[in-house]
């Protein structure tokens, strides 16, 4: 009887090797989608050629759809970043290149953080967005327009600029050192 159970079990551990060394060939030609949970017996994995490389990933802007804009985040599954803004903030317009120094001061963008009082006359100190600090005297001319009067709570700008059909137009712009509510700086 033990020679018939060993027998037995020498059959099903021979088919068990030719199932796995068949199965592991049959599995390098044609690739499956799941991976499987059961490991190939020892000798089937020992007899088994090397697998091949897997190839390179496809580069991150071969996935992006080309309709998109290109804030638009679109991964690889086609679904946007939903934290991304629908609407294009980007406002489009033309780039102004700005002189450097007070030449290049937008009178709409710079704030008066304050005013002095020097011995050739009064003296503000502006910044512009990118926290620049500049020293302007009366009379100093800015990228659009003029430096017109300081004073001890704010400076007053000649800005010249053009209307929509071209048509230059002048004003008078105030900025304050402490704006008050609803006042813009």
């Amino acid at each position: 009887m033990t020679m018939k159970l060993g027998k037995a079990f020498a059959a099903l551990l021979t088919a068990g090797l030719f199932l796995g060394l068949t199965s592991a060939a049959w599995a390098q030609t044609k690739p499956s989608k799941k991976k499987s949970r059961k490991s190939a017996p020892a000798a089937a994995v020992a007899a088994a050629p090397a697998p091949a490389p897997a190839p390179a990933p496809a580069p991150a802007d071969a996935n992006a759809n080309p309709a998109a804009p290109d804030d638009t985040k679109i991964d690889a599954e086609g679904k946007r970043d939903p934290f991304v803004a629908l609407v294009n903030q980007d406002k489009g317009g033309p780039v102004v290149h700005l002189p450097p120094g007070k030449a290049g001061l937008m009178i709409g963008q710079i704030r008066v953080d304050g005013a002095i009082h020097g011995p050739n006359g009064m003296i503000a100190v502006v910044s512009n967005p990118a926290n620049s600090v500049y020293f302007v005297r009366e009379g100093d001319r800015l990228y659009d327009g003029n430096v017109e009067k300081i004073g001890m709570d704010g400076v007053t700008f000649r800005e010249n600029s053009k209307d929509a059909f071209g048509k230059p137009v002048e004003r008078m712009v105030t900025k304050r050192i402490y704006a008050s509510a609803g006042e813009q700086q």
